[in-house]
C-alpha cells in the first residue's frame, strides 16, 4: 500500500505546475493534500481529477484558505470530515477516509508564525488532537494520519536549528508535544522507522535561496498506529520537481486494505 501526502499551497497553483500528472504516475492507494486555497466547485475540470480515484474534500469557508483532500483509488466505506470542533472545521483541517481495518487522514495542523493569535489556535488545536488521537488508537483498527503538522521535531528534522529555537514550528512546547505522542502514546514517525540520510526535509521557505541550499523543515509526516507503523517498507520525499514549498511525502506499507 502507497500513501502520498503533500501541501499544495494552492492546488490550483500545484495543478499549474504539474502535480497532477506526476500523481497519476505514482501508484498511490490514497493521496493526501492539504492547504488546498479553493473551493469544490472551482475544481470541476478534469485537471483535478485523477482517473481511477474518487476524490473528497473538506474546503475552510474562507475562500482561497486552508481545506484539505483526500483521492482514493478505492472508496472508502465512511468519510469523516473535520473533529467536531467548530472553530477548526470550519479550516477544513481534517478529513478522514474510513475503511474496514483502515482510516487515512489528511490534517493541516495550524501555523502560528503569522503572530500570537495563530499561534494561540495552533495550541488550541494540538490540545485538541491529542486527546482525539488517543481515542483512535484505542479503535479497532489502523490509522495513517498524513500531512503538514507544522512542527519540525528534532534537531535532525531542521538545517538551523539552533537560530529557530524560539520560532513557532520548533517551539519547545510543540516539540514536546510530538515526543509526548511518539514515546509515551507509541504513535510512529513513519520517516524515522528506518534509516535515514542526512538533511531530509519537506519545506523550504520562498525567502533567500533555501530551497537551492536545502535549509529547510521535515513538518510533513504520516505519523501512525503501532501495527502499522511496524509495516513500513521505504520512503521517498520528492524534489525533483517542485509542485510547492512543499515536497510530497511517500510511504509504503505491507498492509492491504480491507473493503
Amino acid at each position: 500500500m502507497r500513501i502520498v501526502t503533500l501541501n499544495c499551497n494552492g492546488i490550483r497553483a500545484a495543478a499549474k505546475k504539474g502535480v497532477f500528472d506526476w500523481l497519476k504516475k505514482q501508484d498511490a492507494d490514497v493521496v493526501c493534500l492539504q492547504e488546498t486555497k479553493a473551493q469544490a466547485h472551482q475544481l470541476d475540470d478534469e485537471g483535478f481529477h485523477i482517473e481511477g480515484y474518487t476524490r473528497y474534500l473538506h474546503d475552510a469557508q474562507k475562500p482561497g484558505y486552508s481545506g484539505t483532500a483526500v483521492y482514493c483509488r478505492q472508496p472508502p466505506r465512511r468519510v469523516i470530515y473535520g473533529i467536531g470542533d467548530e472553530l477548526v472545521d470550519r479550516e477544513g483541517r481534517y478529513l478522514e477516509a474510513c475503511y474496514g481495518n483502515l482510516s487515512v487522514v489528511s490534517l493541516y495542523m495550524p501555523s502560528g508564525s503569522s503572530g500570537d493569535e495563530r499561534q494561540a489556535f495552533k495550541i488550541r488545536m494540538m490540545d485538541l488532537m491529542l486527546p482525539h488521537l488517543l481515542k483512535l488508537k484505542k479503535r479497532r483498527r489502523q490509522y495513517v494520519i498524513c500531512g503538514d503538522w507544522n512542527i519540525a521535531h528534532t534537531n535532525e528534522d531542521i538545517r538551523n536549528w539552533k537560530g529557530n529555537k524560539k520560532n513557532s514550528g520548533f517551539l519547545p512546547e510543540e516539540r514536546e508535544w510530538l515526543t509526548t505522542l511518539f514515546d509515551k502514546h507509541r504513535y510512529v514517525d513513519t520517516f524515522r522507522a528506518l534509516p535515514q540520510q542526512e538533511h531530509e526535509y519537506t519545506w523550504w521557505s520562498n525567502r533567500g535561496q533555501a530551497w537551492a541550499n536545502n535549509t529547510g523543515w521535515r513538518i510533513d509526516y504520516q505519523i501512525a498506529t503501532p501495527g502499522i507503523g511496524a509495516k513500513v517498507i521505504s520512503t521517498s520525499i520528492y524534489r525533483e520537481d517542485r509542485f510547492s514549498d512543499h515536497a510530497p511525502f511517500s510511504v509504503d506499507y505491507d498492509f492491504a486494505i480491507e473493503d
